[in-house]
């Protein structure tokens, strides 16, 4: 029936009428064999070949470009990605959210007037940590470093590599405050940047830093920043200068599944699912250290600096008597001619990392530059100045404004679109904009009640199925709900029901997901507001936010009744300390503390860094994991 429909078509010449009926056929799944004769590939020429049918004379290309672009839409996805495969060429519908008009009223002077003596006192605290991290491992070390073994800093390499300054850098304030001494940003720098217009994630390490020996805080971060890149399908460019294990603490790096070995495990994940990974050996990689450069797609090897050997000449004198350079042993020439195990070579740094650079130039990626253009052309200033964020930054529960005020402060235009706005008014959601990416918004405006939660679980469901970005605004609760008579252990019932329902539909939303600790990180509500331990792409703290099972000040909900005093001071003293952001930060709970003032600026980073994955070009060929030499 088709044939004959066809030919019918073709003899009347009705251009039209035919696509209408290809269309129907092809897209509808109305003839599955006339359509993957086609034989269309991602990448090619979108034209029909005339080997396929003898009725390409008949019409114009354009006709079969249209045609073939959907196809490909329709049958060509990667079954590895969670969004559409290939770049999309439709526009945004127009959109008139309505604009939020909340000024500081002279009514909240005192609470933010409050809010903003907290916050500055914040503010001062991270500057304070954030000059003590950049130091790295102090004047000694750097000189040791630079002068003796003549090699760049951390900052300096990642200037030579990324395309500018402007990179997102994560948890630049773990290792601090560790019961074994502070380790300044963990021994490592990690992050996301630009390279040849494409963001990438970066691991270097800082050898001015206990000579670049891996704690288990630096093993941490470094498997954070591979989740990162395999969440957001980011290549990685891994800067390696590392003494190899901190060996005094080697039970709490090597042993178990998220400590060291999980390192070269993920690269093999990343591989088999095409995310590029680049090394550039620009110090010593010893013992486990040096699988990181040799599972690596493509190395790259800085002459009379790098060297890859599983045992160091210490080792080879002890064990053998030999005597034997670092050269010889495991140096740029005897890998990239004698060994194999690095694909370039490099006489210097500078021209190891231009290397890298046109490294990730070849890689088979499409970015969105301009759509991109036409997005941030058309984007609003909020209507109010970002600075304020720092009176509406709550000291405590207590001191907390409308979340709505915050939100105005974030959005382009000040504009939101509220959903659900007379129900479960305790949460506050709806659209908006940021910086051009349309996003959900999930924010509190107190507990989490019954109908709150029900709520909240509708718009994350409604979200997941327009693919649109969620981004929460998290501030709850300081204690949980405390049961007191039958109808209170009802409501509670109720609310433990709808929260399950929430948390639920937060854990299996597929679409990416951004979380910022406004306030409060407390108890059940913070897995539902998306909390760490619920996989958000990207986790940030204000300076000002709590993290803990319970707020300061309420530890008596969780001691038994008639407890001691001394006893009670004691946990809230214990709180005080372990709930603080800076404590959070430190132990790698988030990807770091950002200032509320450049919360916007962040989340354009992020959102940007979310949208490159729809872009990445791929195929339906599976590729077999990279094998080295």
């Amino acid at each position: 029936m088709f044939c004959i429909g066809f030919m019918l078509l073709c003899c009347r010449n009705n251009t039209k009428q035919m696509y209408r009926y290809i269309t129907r056929s092809v897209c509808g799944g109305g003839n599955a064999s006339f359509s993957h004769s086609l034989s269309l590939k991602p990448g090619k020429n979108r034209d029909w070949s005339p080997e396929h049918c003898s009725f390409f004379s008949c019409h114009s290309a354009s006709d079969f470009q249209i045609l073939s672009l959907r196809h490909r839409e329709h049958h060509v996805q990667s079954p590895a990605r969670p969004m559409s495969s290939g770049p999309r060429r439709r526009r945004a519908l127009p959109s008139a959210f309505s604009a939020l008009d909340l000024p500081l009223q002279p009514l909240f002077r005192h609470v933010c007037e409050a809010n903003l003596k907290n916050s500055t006192a914040c503010q001062n605290k991270y500057e304070e940590l954030m000059k003590k991290v950049r130091k790295g491992g102090g004047e000694n070390a750097i000189a040791r470093h630079t002068q003796r073994n003549n090699k760049l800093l951390v900052n300096d390499r990642l200037r030579l590599l990324l395309d500018d300054e402007d990179f997102l850098e994560l948890s630049p304030l773990a290792g601090l405050g560790l019961p074994y001494g502070d380790i300044p940003s963990a021994g490592c720098l990690t992050g996301i940047g630009r390279i040849n217009g494409l963001w990438c994630v970066f691991i270097a390490n800082d050898a001015t830093v206990k000579g670049g020996t891996a704690y288990p805080i630096t093993v941490k971060k470094q498997l954070r920043a591979q989740e990162v890149a395999i969440q957001n399908r980011l290549p990685c460019v891994y800067l390696v200068d590392s003494g190899g294990a901190f060996l005094p603490l080697q039970s709490e790096i090597f042993p178990d599944k998220n400590q060291g070995g999980r390192t070269f495990y993920n690269e093999a994940i990343m591989s088999a699912r095409k995310i590029p990974q680049v090394a550039v050996v620009c110090g010593s990689c010893t013992a486990g250290g040096a699988y990181i450069p040799t599972m690596a797609e493509e190395t790259v090897m800085v002459d009379r600096i790098g060297t890859i050997f599983l045992g160091g000449p210490p080792l080879v004198k002890a064990a053998t008597g030999e005597e034997v350079t670092p050269e010889n042993l495991g140096g740029a020439k005897l890998h990239s001619e004698v060994s194999g195990c690095v694909d370039h070579f490099a006489k210097h740094e500078k021209e190891a990392y231009e290397c890298t650079r046109n490294i990730i130039s070849t890689l088979n990626f499409e970015l969105p530059q301009e759509e991109d253009a036409q997005r941030w052309k058309a984007e609003e200033e909020p209507l109010y100045g970002c600075e304020e964020l720092l009176q509406l930054a709550p000291l405590n529960y207590n001191h907390s404004l409308d979340v709505r005020m915050v939100i105005s402060r974030l959005t382009d235009g000040s504009r939101f679109q509220e959903f659900k706005a007379r129900y479960g008014t305790n949460l506050v959601t709806g659209f908006a904009k940021i910086h051009g990416h349309q996003v959900g918004i999930v924010a509190n405006n107190g507990e989490l009640s019954n109908e709150a939660s029900l709520k909240g679980s509708h718009f994350v469901q409604l979200c997941d199925q327009r693919d649109i970005p969620l981004l929460f605004l998290q501030n709850t609760v300081p204690r949980s709900k405390q049961t007191l008579d039958v109808a209170q252990a009802e409501v509670n019932s109720n609310c433990l029901k709808a929260l399950s329902s929430m948390m639920s539909a937060v854990a299996c939303a597929s679409v990416p997901k951004i979380t910022v600790v406004i306030g409060g990180c407390h108890g059940v509500d913070s897995y539902a507001m998306c909390g760490r331990s619920f996989d958000p792409n990207f986790l940030f703290l204000w300076p000002n936010a709590r993290v803990s099972v319970i707020a300061p000040g309420h530890a008596c909900s969780l001691l038994p009744p008639g407890g001691e005093e001394e006893e009670e001071q004691d946990a809230n003293r214990k709180l005080e300390e372990e709930s603080s952001a800076f404590f959070s930060s430190g132990r790698l709970w988030d990807d770091g503390i950002i200032l509320p003032q450049e919360t916007r600026k962040v989340l354009r980073a992020c959102l940007d860094i979310i949208r490159q994955q729809q872009y990445q070009i791929s195929t339906e060929k599976q590729r077999a994991p990279l094998l080295r030499m």
